[in-house]
C-alpha cells in the first residue's frame, strides 16, 4: 500500500501531540523521594524540604520515603530500576560515588544508572576531637598517630567519613583506626564520653560542642577553608592533595525523559532561591548549592573516578 503525502500528515501530527504528553509528570500520581538512611538526619532534612517545596510548587503529592540497608546502597538501587516517568527520585549524596569501590557486589553503576537532575546544596565535612587528645592541629594528631594508637568515629562503613579517615592514613602513612557507627549520634556520645578519640563528621551535630568546649575541631576536608568557619584550617594546608566534600542532589532512573528531568531542574533551581530555604538549610550546617543536569553528571562521574583512583591507589578497596 502506498501512502500519500496527505495520508502521512495525520499520523505525523498525532505522533507529534503524544510525545509530549509522554514525557510529563502526571499531576495526579505521588512523586516519591527516596532517602537511602533513616529518618532523622541532614540528608533527611534536605529530601523533606525538597519533597515539601516541589508539592508547593508543583500542586502534586511529594512524600519521602526511607529505605535503609547497605550502607545506602538498597535505597539507590531502588530507584535505579524504578520506572523512568519522573515519578520516582533518590536523594542522592557523595556516598553512591564511593559505593562501588569499598564493598563487593554493588548493584549499580551511579555514572550510568541515572538521570542527574540537580545538585541541591553542599557540606563541609570536618575532623573532631576530644578535648584530652593531645593534638591541637593535624601536623600535632599525625605525629601522636605515628607514635601511638589512634582510632575515629564515622557514621559506618563506605561513607565519605570513612574514605576521608582513609585517605588521611593513606597520604600520611599512619594507621589510624577505623569505628565505623550506625549513624553520627552514637559516635557522637562515646566521643563526648572520650570513650573515642576522633570523629569525622558534618558540622552541624557537632559544632554547639565545640562552642561549648566540650569537643576541638582539627580540620575541614573542604578543598579550602569554609565561610562559615574561617578559623578551621583546611587539611590541605598539611596534607596536599587531600580534599573531600560532601554534596547532596536529586536524581531519577536512567532513561527519564530529558523534558520532565529538564522540568524538575528547573524547579529545584527556583526552590534553592527560595530565601526560607536558605534559612532552614543553614541551620542544618549545608550550603545551597544548585548545579543542573549537565553539570551535576559530570560532577558525579569525576568524583566516582577520583575516590576511586584514591582508593586503588591506597589499596584499600575489598579483597
Amino acid at each position: 500500500m502506498r501512502f500519500s503525502r496527505g495520508m502521512l500528515l495525520p499520523i505525523v501530527a498525532a505522533l507529534g501531540f503524544s510525545a509530549p504528553a509522554d514525557a510529563q509528570l502526571n499531576p495526579t500520581r505521588t512523586i516519591t523521594i527516596v532517602v537511602p538512611i533513616a529518618a532523622g538526619g541532614g540528608v533527611d532534612a534536605i529530601g523533606r524540604l525538597v519533597a515539601e517545596k516541589l508539592q508547593e510548587r508543583l500542586k502534586q503529592p511529594v512524600v519521602v520515603e526511607n529505605r535503609t540497608g547497605a550502607g545506602g546502597t538498597v535505597g539507590t538501587d531502588s530507584v535505579a530500576k524504578a520506572s523512568p516517568d519522573g515519578h520516582t527520585l533518590l536523594l542522592m549524596e557523595t556516598s553512591s560515588t564511593i559505593s562501588k569501590w569499598l564493598n563487593r557486589n554493588v548493584p549499580f553503576d551511579v555514572t550510568t544508572d541515572f538521570a542527574p537532575i540537580a545538585q541541591v546544596s553542599t557540606t563541609p565535612l570536618m575532623l573532631f576531637a576530644h578535648p584530652a587528645t593531645p593534638a591541637n592541629t593535624i601536623k600535632e594528631l599525625l605525629e601522636q598517630a605515628k607514635s601511638g594508637k589512634l582510632s575515629a568515629a564515622t557514621p559506618g562503613v563506605g561513607t565519605p567519613h570513612h574514605l576521608a579517615l582513609l585517605m588521611m592514613n593513606a597520604n600520611a602513612k599512619v594507621e589510624i583506626t577505623h569505628v565505623p557507627y550506625r549513624g553520627t549520634g552514637p559516635g557522637l556520645v562515646d566521643l563526648l564520653s572520650g570513650q573515642i578519640p576522633l570523629m569525622w563528621a558534618t558540622p552541624v551535630a557537632v559544632m554547639p560542642h565545640v562552642e561549648a568546649g566540650k569537643v576541638k575541631v582539627l580540620g575541614v576536608a573542604s578543598p579550602k577553608r569554609i565561610p562559615s568557619h574561617p578559623q578551621i584550617p583546611a587539611i590541605v594546608e598539611t596534607l596536599p592533595g587531600f580534599s573531600l566534600e560532601i554534596w547532596f542532589g536529586v536524581a531519577a532512573p536512567a532513561k527519564t525523559s530529558p523534558a520532565i528531568v529538564a522540568q524538575l531542574a528547573k524547579e529545584i533551581e527556583a526552590i534553592v532561591a527560595l530565601p526560607d530555604v536558605k534559612a532552614r538549610t543553614q541551620k542544618l550546617g549545608f550550603d545551597l548549592a544548585y548545579v543542573g543536569p549537565e553539570p551535576f553528571r559530570k560532577l558525579i562521574a569525576e568524583d566516582h573516578q577520583r575516590y576511586g583512583k584514591v582508593i586503588g591507589d591506597a589499596g584499600i578497596g575489598p579483597k
